[in-house]
């Protein structure tokens, strides 16, 4: 099964997959997250980083998210792992919806044209939620990334919350201005809880 974790930058998804690499030892699910560490996870960065036209940034995501889907999620989950993915189709399709206003006539139709048919999509969703400005805050001065603009992370992050509106068997909404043992927990908890029914229904 695969579960991801969403939500904005600054929300402290990634500090939580960390913790969850420790205290999820047991039950030994592959953890792994978008961009990914291959040769196009490198270039998606090395796009973000030099700000280039939005179609062919959109256009790297995906075929990131291609590699990423034959050498890490497919194999993993053929073999009956738990797959853990930090960001995944959703961030694709919050992040670059709104990064392509202007440029297409409805982003988040082209972008999920794209993945059809060839994307796996997650059995479940953990969205990190929490007011843009503390977001901000914590991701501290200095220069930012054209995602992490104030503007931007809030179309973002409504986006993510239509997401969960539309689909909300899918997703689990956790409030990240909780402290991070109490959040950690809830997400273990969600997991292991989610991980058990699906195995049961399997043995069925």
């Amino acid at each position: 099964m695969l579960i991801t974790l969403e939500g904005i930058d600054g929300s402290g998804k990634t500090t939580v997959a960390s913790a969850l690499a420790r205290s999820l030892q047991d039950i030994n699910p592959v953890l792994t997250r978008e961009p990914g560490t291959n040769w196009v996870g490198d270039q998606v960065r090395r796009a973000i980083a030099e700000e280039i036209d939005p179609v062919a940034e959109a256009l790297l995501f995906a075929a990131d998210h291609a590699v990423h889907l034959a050498t890490v999620i497919r194999p993993a989950l053929d073999a009956g792992h738990l797959v853990i993915s930090d960001r995944y189709t959703d961030s694709r399709y919050a992040y670059q919806s709104v990064t392509l206003k202007g440029r297409l006539q409805d982003p988040l139709a082209w972008l999920q044209a794209l993945h059809a048919g060839w994307t796996v999509p997650p059995d479940l969703t953990i969205l990190f939620v929490l007011p843009v400005e503390e977001a901000m805050a914590r991701k501290g001065e200095g220069r930012r990334e054209h995602f992490e603009q104030e503007q931007t992370l809030s179309q973002v992050q409504q986006q993510y919350l239509a997401f969960a509106e539309a689909e909300p068997f899918r997703f689990v909404i956790v409030d990240s201005r909780l402290p991070l043992s109490a959040i950690t927990l809830l997400v273990e908890g969600v997991i292991r809880d989610f991980s058990k029914v699906q195995r049961s229904r399997h043995r069925r």
